[in-house]
């Protein structure tokens, strides 16, 4: 009958979860032992879960102070493509003429391009009063490098069929005159030549420009609008 009593009890005892089990094998000194090494255990892993938890940090006043002092860095705005290619600014075309006769101060006048004749005679302080301006083309384009004439004398017209001279026209310079220089004579006295009109003498002025001058009178064959036959008849009344 014992040992029944004592193989149940131990059957029941089998059965029962562990914490009862050694709170019944157990004195209440070991049992206390136990309980205060789980509370300590449980206390470090409360406090382990805790310190691994992400919390905000506040920078330290030394750095507040760097910061309120320089500013916050801010990063220079993207470029939308890359720079334009600096270049220097060009200068504004002139023209220089040079202004002789009849006015109030001749001399070299430095012009902005496209000036007519008109402004050349007013850098120059204008035309003396009683000038005849009849022969000068006061609209005309300045050229660089030419030289306008005021109040010249006119040209001796061509020889008549008689012999006698003829008065100044558009025919050009008889034989007895001067030669026109080519490298310093105005549209105007070019127009003089026989068979050049103002078309033609602006083509010799615009020559002159491109190669600085003439050297000879054989370039005026280069001349756009000169043939043999044009250019027999202006050499002997033209010199370079």
């Amino acid at each position: 009958m014992v040992g029944r009593r004592e193989r149940v009890r131990l059957a029941v005892r089998e059965r029962l979860p562990l914490w009862v089990q050694l709170r019944c094998g157990l004195e209440p000194k070991t049992l206390a032992a136990l309980a205060v090494v789980l509370v300590v255990a449980t206390v470090l892993a409360a406090q382990h879960f805790l310190s691994g938890r992400p919390r905000s940090v506040s920078a330290p006043e030394t750095v507040r102070d760097e910061v309120a002092a320089t500013g916050p860095e801010r990063d220079p705005a993207p470029s939308p493509g890359p720079p334009p290619t600096a270049t220097a600014p060009s200068p504004a075309r002139r023209v220089v003429v040079d202004v002789s006769g009849k006015v109030r101060s001749p001399g070299v006048r430095r012009l902005p391009a496209g000036s007519r004749v008109t402004d050349a005679l007013k850098a120059a302080g204008g035309v003396r009063p009683g000038t005849d301006l009849s022969g000068l083309n006061r609209a005309r384009v300045l050229v660089d490098g030419e030289q306008v004439v005021v109040g010249g004398p006119p040209p001796p017209g061509p020889l008549a069929p008689g012999g006698g001279a003829a008065g100044p026209g558009p025919g050009g310079a008889g034989p007895g005159a001067a030669p026109v220089s080519l490298s310093t004579a105005t549209v105007e006295q070019l127009d003089t030549l026989p068979g050049v009109g103002p078309v033609l003498a602006q083509h010799i002025v615009d020559y002159r420009t491109r190669h600085g001058g003439f050297r000879s009178v054989d370039e005026l064959r280069e001349v756009n609008g000169i043939g043999e036959r044009r250019f027999a008849d202006i050499e002997p009344r033209v010199q370079p």
